[in-house]
C-alpha cells in the first residue's frame, strides 16, 4: 500500500514539473510575436544543432577528402594507363598482323626473274594493305620497306631504303638502325616534329632474319591528345615514359620527345608513389604498362589543399546564410522548391520525348541547384551520346561496305573454282574434281578475314583440305595419321594455328622426299588444356637453327620457320596460359607441340599484354 502511494506521488511531481516548465516558457514568450516565437523555436531546435554538426562534419570531411584524394589520383592514373595500353595495343596489333602476313614474307624473300612477277607482288601489296591506314585514326603514312635487290618499289606502300628523308632522318640510316635494334617493334617521336609518332615493326623471314620493316607515321594529337588535355583539372601533369627513358607523350608540349634526364619529371622520378616533395607540394604517381612504358602523373597537392579549403569555406558560408535567413524565408523557399521540382519534371518529360537540347536555369546554390546543374550536364551528355551513336552507326555501315568490297576477290576465286569444277565434271576428271574441292575448302576458310577465332572442327577441315592438296600433289609419298579426340571438335581455338605448322613439314621438312614418310596430327584434352602435336619424319632441323628457335620461344627476338606469327597470336589471346615448343633431330624427325586453355566460349584479346 505504501509502495502504491510512493509511485503515485512520483508521477504527480513529474506532472507538476512539466506544467511548471510549460508555464515558464509561455510566460517568457508571451510578449513576442509569432515570428519571434518561430525564430526562437527554429534556432533552438534546428540552428544550433545544425551549426554544430556542420562544423564537425566539415572538419571530418576535410580530413577524409585529403585521405581519399590520393586514392582518386591513383585510380585516375590506372584508368589512364589502361586506356593508353589498349590504344597502343590496337596499333601494335595492326603492325604485327601486317609484318607476320605469310604471303607478304614469302614475296619479300623471293628472287624475281622478270618484271611480271614484280608487278604481281606490287599488286598483291596494294590489294592487301591499301586500306590498312584507314583501320585506326591518326595514321598519316603507312609503308612497307624491304631490301630485296630484285624487287622494285612502287612509291605507294612498297618502298626501298634510299637517301630520301623520312621522319627527320635519311631512309637508309633509319632502316639500318631499325634492323640492328634488338626490339622487333618500337615507338618513337619523329625527329624535329613533336606532332608525329613513328611506329616500326620488323618483318622476319622463315630463317629468323629480318627482311623488311613496317613503318607507320601517326598524328600525335589523334593518338594521345585527349587524355593529356588539361589532366586532373589543371592540378597536375601527365606523362608517358618509354623503357629507354624518353618522354613519348606529355601534357606539357615542350617536353614531348625529350629525354627524362633534364625534364621537370626527373627530380621526382626516384621518389615515385612516395610523400609529396617539400617546398613544391608535388607528388609523382606512376603506373607501369606491360609493354614497358610508364604512365606518370605529377600532382600538385597544394592546389588540392587550397581548392578544398575554398570549397568548404563556401559550403560553410552557404549553410550559415541559409540557417540565418530560413526563419524568414522558409515558406517562400518551400514554394520555390516545389516549383523547381515541377520544372525539372517537365524537362525530364521533354528528354523522354527525344528533345535533348533542354536546359534548366539555375541561380540557387543549394542542393536543388546542384541537381539542376547535373541535369543540364546530363542532357548535354545524352545529346552527345546520341550523336556519337548515330555517327558510330554510319561508320559501321561504311565498314560493312568496305568489308563487302574486300570479299569481291574471294567471291571471284570461289566462282572461278566452281566453273572449273563443272568443266572437270563434264570431262569426268575425278582427280581434278578432288583438287578443286580441296582448294575451295582451303580458300573458303583461309580468305575469311572477318574472324580470328574458330572451332577446332573448322580448323581441322581447313587443315584436311591443305593436306588433301599436298597428297594429290605428291601421291602415295606421305602417310597421314589423325589422332583427334572427338571431344575437342567443339572447342574454340585461334584461326590458322595448324596449317602453317604442317606447311613447314612440306616446305622445310621436305617430308615428301623421306623414306616411309609419316605425318601425324595428335589433338586431345588434358585436364584444363588442349594438347596439339604435329610430328613428321622429314629432314629435321639443324642444331644451331633449333637452338635459335627454342630461344625465341622463351622470350628471345629471333624467329624460326615462320612460327613467330603463331607464337605472337597465342600470346595475344592466351598469354602465359599457352605453350609453344619445337623439338627435332636433324635427319630424323621434327615435333611441334602447342598447349592452349580449354575454351568453350570465344577467347578475347588480352588487354595489357601479349605474352
Amino acid at each position: 500500500m505504501f509502495a502504491g502511494r510512493s509511485a503515485s506521488n512520483g508521477n504527480g511531481r513529474k506532472q507538476m514539473l512539466r506544467q511548471h516548465i510549460e508555464k515558464t516558457i509561455i510566460r517568457l514568450t508571451r510578449p513576442m510575436n509569432l515570428k519571434g516565437k518561430f525564430v526562437l523555436l527554429y534556432g533552438l531546435i534546428v540552428f544550433l544543432p545544425t551549426a554544430l554538426l556542420a562544423v564537425g562534419a566539415g572538419y571530418l570531411a576535410l580530413h577524409h577528402t585529403r585521405a581519399n584524394y590520393m586514392l582518386t589520383i591513383e585510380e585516375a592514373v590506372r584508368q589512364s594507363a589502361r586506356s593508353i595500353e589498349f590504344k597502343k595495343q590496337s596499333y601494335d596489333l595492326l603492325a604485327v598482323r601486317t609484318a607476320t602476313d605469310g604471303e607478304l614474307i614469302s614475296r619479300l624473300s623471293r628472287d624475281y626473274a622478270d618484271m611480271f612477277e614484280q608487278v604481281e607482288t606490287v599488286e598483291y601489296v596494294d590489294r592487301s594493305f591499301q586500306y590498312t591506314a584507314k583501320y585506326l585514326p591518326g595514321i598519316e603514312d603507312f609503308r612497307i620497306y624491304h631490301a630485296n635487290a630484285s624487287l622494285v618499289q612502287d612509291g605507294g606502300l612498297l618502298w626501298k631504303p634510299e637517301g630520301r628523308m623520312l621522319s627527320g632522318q635519311k631512309e637508309k640510316l633509319w632502316f639500318d638502325r631499325t634492323l640492328a635494334s634488338p626490339e622487333a617493334m618500337s615507338w618513337t617521336n619523329a625527329q624535329g616534329d613533336r606532332s608525329k609518332l613513328v611506329v616500326t615493326q620488323k618483318i622476319f623471314a622463315g630463317s629468323g632474319d629480318p627482311y623488311g620493316v613496317v613503318y607507320m607515321l601517326l598524328d600525335y594529337n589523334a593518338v594521345f591528345a585527349e587524355p593529356f588535355r588539361h589532366p586532373f583539372g589543371g592540378a597536375g601533369e601527365l606523362y608517358i615514359v618509354d623503357s629507354g627513358g624518353h618522354i613519348i607523350a606529355s601534357s606539357e608540349p615542350g617536353e614531348i620527345g625529350e629525354p627524362l634526364a633534364g625534364s621537370a619529371l626527373q627530380p621526382y622520378w626516384d621518389r615515385q608513389n612516395q610523400e609529396a616533395s617539400r617546398g613544391t607540394g608535388k607528388l609523382l604517381v606512376t603506373s607501369r604498362l606491360a609493354s614497358g612504358w610508364t604512365v606518370a602523373a605529377l600532382v600538385h597537392l597544394d592546389r588540392m589543399e587550397e581548392q578544398s579549403r575554398r570549397i568548404f569555406l563556401a559550403v560553410g558560408i552557404g549553410i550559415a546564410f541559409f540557417l540565418l535567413l530560413s526563419t524568414f524565408l522558409i515558406l517562400t523557399v518551400l514554394r520555390n522548391i516545389v516549383w523547381r521540382i515541377r520544372k525539372l519534371g517537365m524537362r525530364m518529360t521533354d528528354i523522354s520525348d527525344g528533345v535533348f537540347e533542354v536546359t534548366v536555369s539555375s541561380r540557387d546554390r543549394d542542393e536543388l541547384g546542384e541537381l539542376e546543374i547535373l541535369f543540364n550536364q546530363m542532357s548535354g551528355r545524352l545529346g552527345r551520346l546520341v550523336e556519337e551513336s548515330t555517327q558510330a552507326g554510319l561508320k559501321e555501315r561504311e565498314q560493312s561496305f568496305k568489308a563487302l568490297q574486300a570479299q569481291i576477290n574471294p567471291h571471284f576465286i570461289y566462282n572461278s573454282l566452281s566453273l572449273v569444277r563443272w568443266r572437270a565434271m563434264d570431262l569426268k576428271d575425278e582427280m581434278q574434281v578432288r583438287i578443286i574441292d580441296a582448294m575451295t575448302t582451303f580458300y573458303r576458310l583461309a580468305l575469311n578475314n572477318r574472324d580470328n577465332i574458330t572451332l577446332f572442327r573448322e580448323e581441322l577441315e581447313h587443315l584436311k583440305a591443305y593436306i588433301e592438296i599436298q597428297q594429290l600433289r605428291y601421291p602415295n609419298r606421305v602417310t597421314v595419321e589423325w589422332r583427334v579426340e572427338p571431344g575437342v571438335l567443339d572447342l574454340f581455338t585461334i584461326k590458322m594455328l595448324l596449317q602453317p605448322v604442317v606447311e613447314n613439314c612440306y616446305l622445310h621438312g621436305s617430308i615428301m622426299r623421306a623414306k616411309d614418310a609419316l605425318l601425324r596430327i595428335t589433338i586431345y584434352q588434358s585436364q584444363d588444356s588442349v594438347h596439339i602435336e604435329i610430328y613428321d619424319n622429314g629432314k629435321g632441323i639443324r642444331k644451331e637453327v633449333l637452338e635459335r628457335i627454342q630461344a625465341c620461344a622463351y622470350g628471345g627476338t629471333g624467329n624460326g620457320f615462320g612460327m613467330n606469327n603463331i607464337r605472337e597470336r597465342l600470346g595475344l589471346y592466351f598469354g602465359s596460359k599457352a605453350r609453344f615448343a619445337i623439338d627435332s633431330v636433324e635427319g630424323e624427325w621434327t615435333a611441334v607441340s602447342i598447349d592452349i586453355p580449354v575454351c568453350r566460349e570465344r577467347p578475347e584479346l588480352i588487354r595489357g599484354g601479349g605474352g
